[in-house]
């Protein structure tokens, strides 16, 4: 007991050193003026790691900071700074370990060719680079790797896991109702192997990413499309191997590679700064009084409350306050619903899309998809309002599920008995120490019957189409940005620029108009989140100074089981959810 205490104490004493430390570190740092920009600056831009939506917790230590990823919308907003920025003369492109999805990467790319279109020569420089980097250093003028690297290029895969035979041997049953041939869900829990409908969806997906895949890298090495597959066939490439395929135009080191630069820009010294310190000394973009929101919703979606700098996924309180935020704020002229979530919660989707309705009955809305807009992530789209996607984007998943635990063979082995008393025929269909008998599946059956109708309906409505013409397009079924265009489930293919195109067009303001973009949530500085009252110092203490050894467990639980909405299933209820993880690598 007293050691218990003694662990106690200690716990807290750290909790309060590192809370104080964080203060006074901000104090420090956060009087310091602003990064600045020399004449002749080239823009090395290190992406690394993720590139989420909603904006991390500003941290004003330096080598904390350059620890935070930077947004998507933050790296779009670097990027078109750069290309009128008289000062920046250069973007050296070192792209690394990336783990985004293909929309993201769709973005990044089409950003990379718009920054290109000011006549600004953009480097590549390689460090053990896949496929992914490889995508994005395409959009470079030229591509340069180490003499010794490897280029792990060689093509994509998706890959699905199967723990069934895990369970099977552990006494755990997992009990899955759904509606839709393709809501197989999730089957990594149910079955051995995939189902031939999941094969289909797969297949087509991967064909399309690798097809767009290789047209970019075609284009970007001026090559054949047919000499491109050849050539990554026979993947992954030695450094002297790249070369003599095309795929890098030579073989140097990091400093060679900015000797080189420097000699095309004709510069005596190469002055370069990076993503973090530019992104605080750029200039702000003069947009005017005219404020456009920029709503994102990211993650999986479930009932309840968090505030933001939790950034755990999409609930409900913590949506709702922010849309309704933006409703009633008088100078927000125009709104885009940014999401990128795979779905979840059934009821939290629903309280959600009302007041997604609600705000677009007010102000002019569109909606940008990013990686993932599938499932209640697509239902959430569904006001009526303009829907833009990435060709890329995975969506649909229109169908719903009911999923529970059976662990009463587990609790056999352990030796564990329970009984159940009683009242009402259905009081003991979710419990975990018995299976769904064929009275509680009908039951089940019609509940998810009537939610998977109202999903449809819902689409139905909110793309202006009849539901006999909308649900052999449900199923369950995921798609892709461009089959969705096809098939009338999303308007426009597009990123960040085609979404403030279109919520223009609506709001009626000139396309020539100057906006300024306001993210919701904004991006909170160290003090703001310490002043939150809502804020756990223990959950504050765990986002900044997460340990190595977590991260590489999280990492490895990553590769294994993908990234699982473990925060909805763990919820319960009917969910509107991907049947499965996609993940190409």
């Amino acid at each position: 007991m007293k050691k218990f205490l003694l662990g106690f104490v200690i716990g807290i004493l750290f909790v309060a050193l590192t809370v104080v430390v964080l203060i006074a570190a901000a104090v420090r740092y956060g009087g310091t003026r602003r990064p600045t920009v020399a004449a002749n600056s080239t823009l090395v831009l290190q992406l690394e790691g993720e590139l989420p939506e909603q904006m991390p917790v500003d941290l004003p230590i330096p080598f904390l900071q350059e620890q935070q990823p930077l947004s998507i919308v933050e790296t779009w907003q670097l990027l078109r700074g750069a290309a009128t920025d008289s000062r920046i003369k250069a973007i050296v492109l070192e792209p690394r370990g990336l783990q985004i999805g293909w929309a993201k990467l769709e973005e990044l790319r089409g950003d990379l060719l718009n920054f290109k279109k000011s006549g600004k020569p953009i480097y590549a420089y390689l460090r053990s680079a896949g496929t992914k980097e490889y995508y994005l250093a395409t959009a470079a003028d030229q591509i340069f790797m180490s003499p010794e690297d490897e280029l792990d290029v060689k093509g994509l895969r998706a890959e699905m896991v199967f723990v069934k035979g895990t369970l099977d041997k552990l006494g755990v049953q997992m009990e899955f109702e759904h509606v839709g041939k393709y809501k197989d869900a999730p089957d990594m829990f149910t079955k051995t192997e995939s189902s031939p409908e999941t094969r289909e969806v797969l297949n087509q997906v991967l064909d399309q990413f690798y097809g767009d895949w290789v047209s970019a890298v075609a284009e970007g090495r001026k090559k054949q499309p047919a000499a491109v597959r050849a050539l990554i066939d026979n993947g992954p490439f030695a450094g002297k191997e790249a070369l003599n395929g095309g795929l890098v135009d030579a073989l140097l080191y990091e400093d060679e590679v900015h000797e080189r630069l420097k000699q095309q820009l004709k510069l005596n010294q190469l002055d370069k700064i990076g993503e973090h310190n530019y992104v605080h000394a750029m200039p702000k973009e003069d947009g005017g009084a005219t404020r456009v929101a920029l709503v994102v919703g990211e993650g999986d979606i479930t009932r309840g409350a968090t505030n933001d700098a939790g950034n755990s996924g999409i609930t409900t309180a913590g949506m709702i306050r922010r849309l309704r935020q933006v409703r009633d704020d008088a100078s927000i002229k125009a709104v885009i619903l940014r999401i990128d979530s795979p779905g979840g919660d059934g009821i939290a989707s629903d309280d959600i899309l009302h007041e997604v309705k609600l705000l677009s009955q007010k102000k002019p809305t569109v909606i940008s998809m990013s990686d993932l807009a599938a499932s209640g992530g697509y239902f959430i789209a569904m006001t009526g309002d303009p829907v833009v996607a990435y060709r890329n984007t995975e969506t649909g998943s229109i169908g719903v599920f009911f999923g529970k635990v059976n662990l009463r063979g587990l609790y056999d082995k352990l030796g564990i008995k329970k009984e159940i008393i009683k009242r009402g025929r259905f009081a003991d269909i979710d419990t975990e120490y018995a299976p769904l008998n064929e009275e509680q599946r009908a039951k089940l059956r019609t509940e998810i019957e009537t939610f998977y109708r109202g999903f449809v309906q819902r689409v139905a409505d909110g793309r202006k189409r009849k539901y006999d013409e909308v649900e052999p397009l449900a199923q369950g079924r995921v798609w892709t940005g461009a089959q969705a265009k096809k098939n009338g489930l999303v308007d426009e293919l597009g990123g960040i620029d085609r979404a403030i195109e279109l919520v223009k067009q609506r709001a009626k303001m000139p396309a020539s108009e100057k906006i300024t973009l306001v993210a919701y949530p904004p991006r909170r500085n160290l003090m703001q989140v310490l002043l939150d009252r809502d804020m756990d110092l223990t959950l504050l203490e765990s986002r900044i100074f997460e340990s190595r050894m977590e991260r590489r467990i999280a990492e490895r639980m990553k590769q294994v089981l993908g990234d699982l909405p473990l925060g909805a299933l763990s919820q319960g209820g009917i969910l509107r959810l991907m049947p499965y993880n996609i993940v190409v690598r």
